[in-house]
Order: C-alpha cells, then sequence, then structure tokens
C-alpha cells in the first residue's frame, strides 16, 4: 500500500509518496486548486511541486487544458475564469429557469426514494420540483424548506420541518436550532440544491446560514445526491458546503468529464 505524506513547505504544499510520485489524478486536482489562488503557473514551478519530469507536467497540462480547467500558456498555465456569484435570487425567479431541465433531473431523483428511506429534502427550487415527481407513498422526510414541508404534509407524508430562522428570500429554515436537530439524524438519502460547481471549490452557496445547514445534513446522509441544471457548474460562489466527491450529481448535460474523475455523474434528457 502506497503512503501519502503531506509537508508544509514555504507556503505551498510539499507532496511526497514512497512508492514514487503522485498520482495523475491527484496532481490534476491539485494544478487546478493552485490556479484558484494564482493565476498562473510554470512548468517548472509544477515539476518542483509534485517531483515529476517536465514531461509528465506537460502532459497533465495538455489534459486539463483540453478538458476546460486550465488555459495553456507559454511555459505553464494560466486559470480559466470561472463566474463568482455573491448574491442569490428568490424563490420566484429561481423557478422560472431551466423548468425542462428541473423536471427531467427531479423525476430521476425520485426514483431513487423507496417507502423504507428517511429521505433529507435540502430547500431550493429543484428539489422543490423533485417532491412532484415521488412514486414512494409512506416515505419519511425532513426539511428545511417551508414550501417544502407544506407540499409533503398536504399529501399526507410524514414530514418533520427543521425548526429556526426563515429566510425570507428562499423560504429555508437556517440557524442553530436547525444545525442542533439535524445532529440527532440518520439519512438514508438526501437531496440537495446548489448554487455552484467547480472542481476547485466544490459545492458552493452564497450564504453561511445556508451552507452551514447544507454542510450538517450532507454529513448525516448515507447518500447523498446534488440536482444541478448545468448552469450551475464552473460557478463559484461565496460558501463551500461540500467537496465535489461529497456526493453524487444529477444533471442534463455535463459539458467538463473530468467532474466523473470525483464522483458519480448521471445524465438524464431533458
Amino acid at each position: 500500500m502506497s503512503i501519502h505524506t503531506v509537508i508544509p513547505c514555504g507556503g505551498s504544499l510539499l507532496f511526497q509518496k514512497r512508492s514514487g510520485y503522485v498520482l495523475s489524478e491527484e496532481r490534476h486536482r491539485l494544478i487546478v486548486e493552485r490556479l484558484r489562488t494564482k493565476s498562473t503557473v510554470t512548468v517548472q514551478e509544477l515539476v518542483d511541486l509534485f517531483n515529476s519530469s517536465p514531461a509528465t507536467i506537460r502532459r497533465d497540462l495538455n489534459y486539463l487544458h483540453k478538458c476546460g480547467l486550465v488555459q495553456k500558456v507559454h511555459g505553464g498555465a494560466a486559470s480559466i475564469s470561472t463566474d463568482f456569484n455573491t448574491t442569490e435570487p428568490d424563490m420566484s425567479a429561481k423557478a422560472l429557469l431551466f423548468t425542462k431541465e428541473k423536471h427531467a433531473i427531479a423525476e430521476l431523483a425520485a426514483n431513487y426514494i423507496t417507502d423504507d428511506d428517511f429521505v433529507y429534502i435540502d430547500a431550493g427550487s429543484t428539489t422543490e420540483v423533485l417532491l412532484h415527481h415521488l412514486k414512494s407513498k409512506i416515505t419519511t422526510f425532513v426539511t428545511n424548506g417551508i414550501a417544502h414541508a407544506t407540499f409533503l404534509a398536504a399529501r399526507q407524508y410524514n414530514v418533520i420541518l427543521l425548526g429556526g430562522h426563515v429566510k425570507s428570500n428562499t423560504g429555508a429554515v437556517v440557524g442553530d436550532t436547525a444545525l442542533d436537530q439535524l445532529e440527532k439524524y440518520n439519512f438514508t438519502k438526501g437531496f440537495f440544491g446548489t448554487n455552484g460547481i467547480s472542481i476547485g471549490s466544490g459545492f458552493t452557496t452564497p450564504e453561511p446560514a445556508e451552507a452551514a445547514v447544507k454542510q450538517k445534513a450532507l454529513a448525516h446522509c448515507r447518500h447523498a445526491y446534488v440536482l444541478a441544471d448545468p448552469s450551475k457548474f464552473e460557478k463559484v460562489t461565496p460558501i463551500t458546503f461540500s467537496s465535489v466527491s461529497g456526493a453524487s450529481i444529477i444533471t442534463t448535460h455535463l459539458v467538463n468529464r473530468v467532474y466523473r474523475k470525483y464522483t458519480v455523474v448521471e445524465e438524464v434528457d431533458p
């Protein structure tokens, strides 16, 4: 079994592997992460960082360029500009966007829910669409979405609404009370929305209190799914609530295939 050691080295990380060089997938991830904090990197800089040959690093950069994750420049690579958003539209605005895609994603997600499941449903426009496609009859749900709880209760499902502070623009319940409640639960499955997805930043959302609830709930799920239309990819908002590897992704079109290196991605035709 190979062993990796991570050693702080002048503000950077020196990666060593007793049985040889850092694996290519790990180098790819670390190069992308490095370009989040630096606009450019040189081949020699990456050679020194990973103890790899220049030819190996050039192959890495060619691959990442082909995947659309970096921009090749003379002697190295530059970061690809990623949309950065700090605000969140209200639910009425989001509900009008990508409706065809949301229904296709939601229908597939609903197929994973059985009567025996104990399910967490995150507040959000795509997860709200999921409720319209439910086929199970006696599943128990926990949610921080007021509209979600109202919909489920009206259809005689056993539903638990988390307590706490209500966000007026999204109808999401957040805060310490919700976090304390989530600590007690163990979900078989959880379904989450996101405002942005990127390899370097993971799944992100604009508001810290919502991010805290998402993070806590996701950590208590045996299987977690993020429902995301294609517009969410290569976008970053201020707060990360999970790495990409922390949940499977259900979407309608995956442009950048490199995401499959980090998690399960399921695509469905809209």
